[in-house]
């Protein structure tokens, strides 16, 4: 995908590139953000009730092919996966359709985020990044937003398997007869949620994480059902911060079952782009402002994330 032709955009996402830096340091070869990940394959199939929200190519064929990759948080290649600062985590989703042809679903493991807009999300940085925790706890206390969403964040998971990851900026769905919704993914474990206790986590292991992953797919497939929540008239749908009630429809898109983990593993964890915007037909994105912005820092990122040397 080439970069937006917005220089604004292009310099504010270089800014929380420059802030992220700041944050986490130079790590060449790894993302500024939920830089410690593995990538893993498997199947989505489409539920019975796929079609009468989106026509897109995934919703309406029998299966397809995906890559899914798990993180922790940060900028850090090596953290922790029991740290504090390791949530939330990171679900991204890749719909292989064509050889060169995708659509991607890029979630976390918290139902918040803590800005509305690039420039907010910017401030956010800057503002948690300070040295004195006595500042970064009143710029979280001062601004709701924030607060919200650091409310939000779950205790540690037991398993990349047992947690919930959303998709928290509004698509717009469109079926075969044209009728269009917007709604919001959340990818829910056929394992079911669990957390630990601050005691158990402590008790853990740097990577208890990853080799519990690789444990549980060596006795079968990792299963997810992949949902929508519908949104009704008069529903804000462009802004990543505001949630809809509860009783809101919600539609099953389908299953994915994960099965192995992908070969050459470091090589394409390193050239893996996600893009957060669908670009495909069927489904659309919103007018969150919040879009462009995270599709250009994964894509500055990504390509300067691809030219460093191999580790």
């Amino acid at each position: 995908m080439p970069l937006p032709n917005d220089e604004k955009l292009i310099a504010l996402s270089e800014e929380v590139l420059k802030q992220l830096q700041a944050m986490f340091g130079p790590h060449p070869g790894f993302r500024p953000v939920h830089a410690k990940g593995i990538l893993l394959t498997g199947t989505f199939t489409p539920s019975s009730a796929a079609a009468s929200l989106t026509r897109a190519q995934h919703a309406v064929q029998a299966s397809t092919p995906v890559t899914v990759r798990f993180s922790d948080s940060t900028g850090v290649p090596l953290i922790p996966d029991n740290d504090p600062h390791a949530d939330p985590r990171g679900m991204a989703i890749r719909f292989n359709l064509a050889e060169h042809v995708h659509t991607d679903i890029v979630a976390h493991s918290a139902n918040g985020f803590p800005a509305t807009t690039g420039q907010e999300f910017l401030e956010f940085l800057r503002g948690v990044a300070q040295s004195d925790p006595a500042k970064v706890q009143a710029f979280v206390g001062s601004h709701p937003k924030a607060l919200a969403f650091v409310q939000a964040i779950t205790p540690l998971p037991a398993s990349f398997a047992k947690e919930k990851y959303f998709g928290l900026t509004a698509m717009k769905f469109t079926n075969k007869d044209g009728v269009s919704r917007y709604g919001r993914y959340t990818i829910v474990p056929e394992a079911g949620e669990e957390h630990l206790d601050a005691a158990t986590a402590a008790a853990k292991g740097p990577d208890y994480l990853f080799n519990e992953l690789n444990e549980r797919l060596a006795k079968g497939p990792i299963k997810f059902k992949i949902t929508v929540q519908v949104a009704e008239d008069g529903d804000v749908v462009n802004d990543a911060t505001v949630h809809w009630p509860a009783e809101r429809k919600v539609v099953e898109l389908g299953t994915i079952a994960l099965t192995s983990t992908v070969a050459n593993h470091a090589h394409e964890q390193k050239r893996i782009i996600f893009d957060p915007i669908p670009r495909l037909d069927g489904i659309e994105p919103s007018d969150d402002p919040l879009l462009e912005l995270r599709a250009a820092v994964y894509l500055i990122s990504g390509r300067r994330r691809r030219a460093a040397p191999e580790q």
